[in-house]
Parts: C-alpha cells; structure tokens; sequence
C-alpha cells in the first residue's frame, strides 16, 4: 500500500477530492472506450504550450506494444536509476490508487502536489477557454500534469508508457530519443483482415527521425511499417539484439543478452514468466542505445529488484496466489503458460477473471482452455469499471470454451470465494484486466492474506 502523505488532513483531502471531481468531469475514454476516430494532437500542444511546454525539458523513452509495456518501463527506469538518473514514470492504468500513473525516483506523486498540479490545469484551461481554446480530455489533463511534474523535479530521464496506440495518444509530443514497441497483439481492434498492419501503424506513430527505436518479438513482415517512419537507428529483436537463453530461476528468471555493444551472460531479473526474458532483452538495448555505452555489472543488477505489480505478482505460496493485469488473449496465454512452466499446483487451480466488455471473452478464456495449466473453475466477477463486461456472460464464453464457471457478482466477492474453496495445494489466479487486479489487491490487502 502507498503511505498518504504526512500531515494530511481534512482540509487537504477535501482539496484533493475537489480537484479529482473537476479532472473526472472530462472525456475519459479509458472509462467509455468512446470513438477515436478524428483524434489530434493539436488540443496537447496547446496544453502543453500554456504549461510552458514542460516536456522539452527533459529527453525521454516512449513506450508503446500490445503488451509489456509496464514491465518494461520499470525494467527501463530500474537500469536508468542504477546508472545514477533521477527518473520520472509515466504509465496506465494504475492497479491501486491514481497517485501510481506518475512516479519519480520510484515514488508515486503525494497528494498535495497532485492536488495543486490539478488545480493549477484547472486555471490553465479555464484560461484558455475563455479566449477559445479547446477543452481537454481527461487523459490529456492528467499526462499534461505528469509532464510538467516531472520538468518541476528536473528528472534526467522521463519513461513514458503510451496510453493507446501511439500516433495520436496524448504522449506523443515527448521529446523522445528512444522508442519501444514490444509487440503487436490483437486488442483494441475488431480483428479484421489487415488489422496488424493497421494497429503496427498507429503503434510505429512514435517513432521520429533520428531517434534509435526498438522492436521486440514483432512479426518480420511488420518491421517495414516501423522503417517508414525513418527512425535514425533500428534494433529488432532476433537482429540487431537477441535473448539467447532465458530460463527460470528462484522469484524470477536468468537471462543471457546479445546486443549491438555487447552479450550480458546470466542477468537475473526478479520477474516471472518467459515473456518478461523478452521484455528484458527489450529494455537492456533501449537503454543501452540511449546511453551509448555498455552497461556494467552493477547497473545490470538492478533488474533483480523490480516489482511490477499485478504482472503474475505472487502474493502468498500456500494457497498459491497470483494476480496478474492480462486483457487480452496474449496476455492471458502468457499467464497460463508461466502457472505451467514454473509453478507445481498439486491442488487444484481456481481462475478469478473479470474483463471489459470491448474485449472477446471467447478468444482469452480460449487462450486458457488451449493450454497446458490448470483451470479447475472460473469464478467470474465484475470489476467496478464504466466498461465492464457483466460476469453473467464471462459465465456464459467460458462453458462455451468448456470451462466451469461461478458467477461471484463484484471482485471481492470473486476472491473470497476461490480462498474459500482453496486449500494450501492449491492456487488461485486473479486475470483479465487491471481492474480486476487492482480491486483483488486492494482487498487481499485489506483481508491482511
């Protein structure tokens, strides 16, 4: 759990809840998933102009990919800080509190000066609308307010996670000198023939001349869509870097880097999963291009003390509890396959899902029926989300998919009873959203497990 800061009162909550209602009272697409058709970065820019355009200040690493682009960013911010950075993240959605969407040096902005950073957008678009500006959306306000933080506390580095896509999110107006792009997955898109070339190029709308970007385990065909957009240098996983060996180990997993400057034998990262071998991989050559040196041993071990929370986060061993953000099919795969391939459930395994209706519950639930783990039930619940899809019909794609199902109402009541029906052989998997995850974690929490 994140602290409060010290000396809050009642005065300073009642600030900050005025401030969080003024900032909840714009478009939040996250929340209505609403069209995005006609999209500009020009309301922004203009944001950021009033702001006293906050992110030229610093030079950044712009993040994008269906999925790992959390983990990545604290993989990324992890080496940056090991190498002696004060280091702003900006990433979404957040698991527990809103605080965690912007963090320097490892700690999440304290109320007070989100509070005053909010209240102070709030003056700023008032201004300009009374002189015929344009009214911002809500995800616009709060990335204006973690750029101009971050230039307030004169970062070295600023990691910044694309909300959606990449060409048109409102972080696309960093001053980028390096951009990831971990993958590309089917997600936020109907599936229609054609859709990787399409959601590639909303996603390679990051990169810029000059800059060097960074393709992870992306599909060849799609690496020229990136080389359009003329980026000064191109490093594509299983070319110009590669993961040699990637293998469990004791709280997560070693790994062995070739890159462009050199090959780093048995780095241990405290992640667990293969795919966060690859995320690694990734975020060792983003940032040894943006420094342009080799990294040394010391620098390097600092991925064994990431956390990432709610990325197949392990809470307690007995029962087995695992809490992960998955939200679509790939997602879901990769926690199934790492529930196989690195745990022993001798019991049973009981699957706490809870999902956004824009996604296809029949493709993720599919991804866990075609696999080799455990899944004794699905106890489906619906998260406290404007988008949730009600866990009547998660019931319902999961019997289709051949899979027992519950139906437990909210998050809690999911949770509480995959514990109940648990015993210490057995494991209990918390998946398909970040808000699910958050909800599980905030009571688990509560609950002292």
């Amino acid at each position: 759990m994140i602290a409060e800061d010290e000396g809050e009162g009642p005065g300073r909550a009642a600030h900050l809840a005025e401030a969080r209602a003024w900032l909840d009272s714009h478009v939040n697409l996250e929340a209505t998933a609403g069209d995005t058709t006609g999209l500009t970065l020009g309301p922004m820019r203009e944001l950021l102009a009033a702001l006293g355009d906050p992110q030229a200040d610093y030079p950044a690493i712009h993040i994008t990919g269906t999925n790992g682009k959390g983990s990545v960013a604290a993989l990324v911010a992890a080496l940056a800080g090991a190498w002696g950075m004060g280091v702003g993240v900006y990433s979404s959605p957040h698991v527990e509190r809103f605080n965690e969407r912007m963090a320097v040096g490892g700690e999440p902005i304290g109320d007070v000066e989100l509070a005053e950073l909010l209240g102070h957008l709030r003056l700023v678009e008032d201004h300009l609308a009374a002189t015929g500006g344009a009214r911002f959306s809500w995800f616009e306000l709060v990335t204006a307010a973690a750029l101009r933080w971050f230039a307030d506390a004169a970062v070295d580095l600023a990691v910044v996670e694309v909300g959606k896509l990449g060409r048109y999110d409102a972080t696309n107006v960093v001053s980028s000198e390096v951009a990831v792009i971990t993958n590309i997955g089917r997600d936020h898109t109907d599936g229609r023939c054609g859709w990787e070339q399409e959601v590639m190029g909303e996603k390679a709308g990051i990169l810029r001349p000059g800059i060097t970007a960074v393709l992870g385990m992306i599909d060849p065909d799609l690496v020229a869509i990136a080389a359009e957009e003329s980026p000064g240098e191109l490093l594509v996983a299983g070319r110009q870097f590669e993961l040699e060996e990637s293998r469990p180990a004791v709280g997560g997993r070693l790994i062995t880097v070739r890159t462009p400057r050199a090959r780093y034998q048995d780095v241990y990262v405290s992640l667990f999963g293969a795919h966060q071998g690859q995320n690694a991989a990734s975020a060792i050559a983003a940032f040894e291009s943006w420094v342009e040196q080799e990294l040394d041993e010391a620098v390097l071990g600092a991925l064994g003390g990431v956390e990432v929370p709610a990325r197949f986060e392990v809470l307690t061993r007995q029962p087995l509890v695992v809490i992960d953000g998955a939200h679509n099919p790939d997602g879901l795969a990769a926690v199934a396959a790492t529930l196989a391939d690195e745990f022993s459930v001798l019991g049973t395994a009981t699957w706490v899902i809870g999902m956004m209706r824009d996604k296809d519950p029949g493709a993720m639930l599919g991804a866990v029926a075609a696999s080799d783990t455990r899944c004794d039930l699905v106890v489906c619940c619906t998260p406290d989300w404007p988008r949730a899809l009600p866990a009547a019909e998660l019931a319902a794609a999961a019997r289709l998919q051949g899979l027992e199902a519950e139906i437990a109402g909210e998050v809690a009541e999911a949770v509480d009873r995959a514990l109940a029906l648990s015993a210490e052989e057995d494991a209990v998997v918390v998946t398909g959203s970040l808000y699910t995850a958050g909800a599980a974690r905030l009571h688990l929490a509560a609950c002292d497990l």
